[in-house]
C-alpha cells in the first residue's frame, strides 16, 4: 500500500481550500481593477501596460481584499509547516519522481511561491514602510501587483496540472483516504 503521510494530506487540503479562496477573491480584486501598470503609480486615469477586457465592478474590492488577505496568511502558515516538515523529514528528495517533476515542484515551492508572497506583501503600505527594499526588488507597488498577477496565474496552472496528473496516475485517492493500492 502506498500512503501519503497525514501531514502531507492535511497541508495539501488546506492549500487547496486556501488557493480556492485566493482564486475567487483574486478574481473579485481583478474585476474591481482589471488594469496593470509598471512602476509605482497607476490608476484608471494613467496608461496601463495591460488592460483585461473585463467590466469594472468596484463593489467587489472590499470583501475580495479581506478574503484574499485571510486566505493568503492561511496558505503562508500552512506552507511554512509543510516546508519545515519536508526539510526535516527529507520529503523533498522525491525518490519516486522524475527529474522534471522534482524540478517543477522545487521551483514552485522555493521559487514561484516566495515570489508570489513577496509581491503580495509589497502591495501593503505598512509592510513597505518597514521594508522599503521591496520596492527596489520589484520596481514599485504597481510592478509588484503585475508580477503577482502573473505568478498567481502560474500557480493556478501548476495546481490544475498537478491535480490532473494525480488523478490520471490514480494517486488522488491517497490524498483522500488512508491508502491506495500500489501500482
Amino acid at each position: 500500500m502506498t500512503r501519503h503521510p497525514m501531514l502531507v494530506r492535511v497541508t495539501h487540503w488546506i492549500n487547496f481550500l486556501s488557493f480556492l479562496a485566493l482564486a475567487v477573491s483574486g478574481g473579485a480584486i481583478l474585476i474591481a481593477h482589471p488594469r496593470f501598470y509598471w512602476g509605482e503609480t497607476g490608476y484608471f486615469d494613467t496608461p496601463a501596460v495591460l488592460e483585461l477586457p473585463l467590466t469594472v465592478n468596484l463593489d467587489q474590492t472590499g470583501w475580495g481584499r479581506d478574503l484574499h488577505f485571510l486566505a493568503a496568511w492561511i496558505a503562508v502558515i500552512n506552507g511554512v509547516i509543510y516546508v519545515a516538515w519536508g526539510l526535516l523529514s527529507r520529503h523533498f528528495r522525491f525518490a519516486d519522481y522524475t527529474f522534471l517533476q522534482r524540478s517543477v515542484y522545487l521551483s514552485v515551492i522555493f521559487g514561484l511561491l516566495p515570489v508570489t508572497i513577496l509581491t503580495g506583501v509589497t502591495m501593503s503600505p505598512a509592510i513597505t514602510a518597514t521594508y522599503p527594499a521591496l520596492f527596489s526588488m520589484f520596481g514599485g507597488r504597481q510592478s509588484a501587483r503585475t508580477i503577482h498577477f502573473f505568478a498567481a496565474d502560474l500557480l493556478v496552472l501548476f495546481l490544475l496540472i498537478h491535480v490532473i496528473m494525480a488523478i490520471r496516475a490514480g494517486l488522488i485517492t491517497s490524498m483522500i483516504t488512508e491508502a491506495t493500492e500500489a501500482k
